[in-house]
């Protein structure tokens, strides 16, 4: 299986409905992978491709909040596009509200499911790339000493280094020197390109939580 072909999951125990996607996706020159049952797709492997998981919103033997849980638990961040053969505006919401790119009652047509599939993969593209920079900003923080690292935290927090100074027992002149080996070492050309850097951090880690 060739990782760099995005791959779209489906999970549905109507098999004719399956067929019709897998004809689907292959069509559009991407892979795709038929589960039968969530516990199927659970255990299952999945490779490190931009992919997308297309799902009937009513999957026999779990509930949508304990699949989701699972989810979680597994730590399987993935865009999902919910499929419905007695969809209803509460069902809709309520896939919605879970993070759902879209929800699609049968019969869909082709169109609407492939506008879906290219919206929810572009999605994970952009999360794997910023998992990708979120990871070299990370490492780059470790870089620091522990010094470096408690004088630019405080930096960030808008504190001025002779403050800085005064709380932690150092001269200004040291607060200076720490800062600007920090902004070197996590390759900070500014403050604001250090607040950034720590935002970015901070905001990835709290959508992760």
């Amino acid at each position: 299986m060739k990782k760099s072909i995005p791959i779209v999951f489906v999970i549905d125990d109507d098999r004719s409905v399956c067929r019709a996607i897998q004809r689907l996706v292959k069509s559009l020159g991407l892979q795709v992978e038929i589960f039968s049952s969530a516990r199927e797709f659970l255990f299952s492997k999945r490779p490190q491709a931009p992919s997308c998981l297309i799902r009937e919103v009513r999957l026999r033997g779990i509930s949508n909040a304990d699949f989701q849980r699972n989810l979680g638990q597994a730590e399987i961040n993935i865009p999902t596009i919910y499929i419905a053969a007695h969809g209803d505006i509460r069902t809709a919401v309520r896939a919605m509200k879970s993070g759902a790119v879209e929800f699609l009652p049968k019969p869909f047509r082709d169109q609407e499911l492939v506008e879906a599939i290219q919206s929810a993969l572009e999605r994970d593209r952009r999360e794997r790339q910023l998992e990708i920079e979120v990871e070299a900003l990370r490492k780059r923080l470790e870089s620091l000493t522990p010094r470096e690292l408690q004088v630019v935290t405080l930096v960030v927090s808008g504190m001025p280094n002779k403050l800085i100074g005064d709380q932690i027992g150092i001269s200004e002149n040291t607060v200076k020197a720490h800062r600007g080996r920090a902004m070197s070492k996590v390759h900070a050309t500014s403050l604001p390109d250090l607040v950034r850097i720590f935002e970015t951090i901070v905001t990835h880690a709290r959508r992760a939580a």
